[in-house]
């Protein structure tokens, strides 16, 4: 399992406080797409069409947290 945070990981050690929300949303982001190429390969599904559904979710979960951390004063 630490394979799969080592990139965040490395995020958070090598940049600034300013760009940190942003390098381990997207390292994040990376990471959910392997995932979902790898489900879909798993599956016999379409890789790209997957990828794009995972990484789509993601995202938007990432950004209804970061908002709702917004509404209530506890976000970075």
């Amino acid at each position: 399992m630490l394979g799969v945070a080592i990139l965040p990981i490395l995020m958070v050690l090598l940049l600034p406080a300013s760009a940190l929300m942003w390098g381990v949303s997207g390292s994040s982001l990376v990471f959910l797409a392997l995932l979902g190429l790898l489900a879909a390969r798993a599956r016999g599904a379409s890789m790209i069409a997957s990828a794009t559904r995972v990484a789509f979710w993601g995202a938007l979960a990432m950004a209804l947290t970061a908002g709702v951390g917004g509404l209530f004063g506890v976000a970075a």
